[in-house]
């Protein structure tokens, strides 16, 4: 049976461990304040934040937050990036050290920038 996907991101954050969730909303607090613009959903089952588009998602893992910045987060910043596992357009950074916030709020920062760009581009 597929697990009934969270209405929300408050929904989403109450289905795990107390200790996991503060990290989630740590994370997501940081995002708020990088893309005060962007609006929070829930898309492909995960916490997202929309400004032109997706901007980023996150999610709550047993040993890691995943952080997903595509498609042009991972490539710009791969140097500060290579301490931590990656995929394709994912980040991995492991719950048991303090999540990389300023970090984190870069990424976003640059996000918004292109998604930003992305919407003059649509419109004009």
């Amino acid at each position: 049976m597929k697990a009934e996907t969270p209405a929300d991101i408050d929904a989403y954050l109450a289905t795990f461990p107390k200790a996991t969730q503060a990290i989630l909303q740590q994370v997501r607090e940081i995002i708020q304040k990088a893309a005060p613009e962007a609006t929070e959903a829930i898309s492909y089952a995960m916490p997202t934040f929309k400004l032109n588009g997706n901007l980023v998602h996150f999610a709550g893992y047993a040993n890691h937050i995943g952080f997903y910045a595509t498609p042009t987060g991972n490539s710009e910043f791969a140097e500060e990036l290579s301490k931590y596992k990656t995929g394709k357009g994912s980040i991995q950074f492991p719950i048991n050290e303090l999540m990389p916030l300023d970090l984190i709020t870069r990424i976003v920062k640059f996000r918004v920038e292109q998604n930003l760009l992305k919407g003059k581009k649509t419109k004009g």
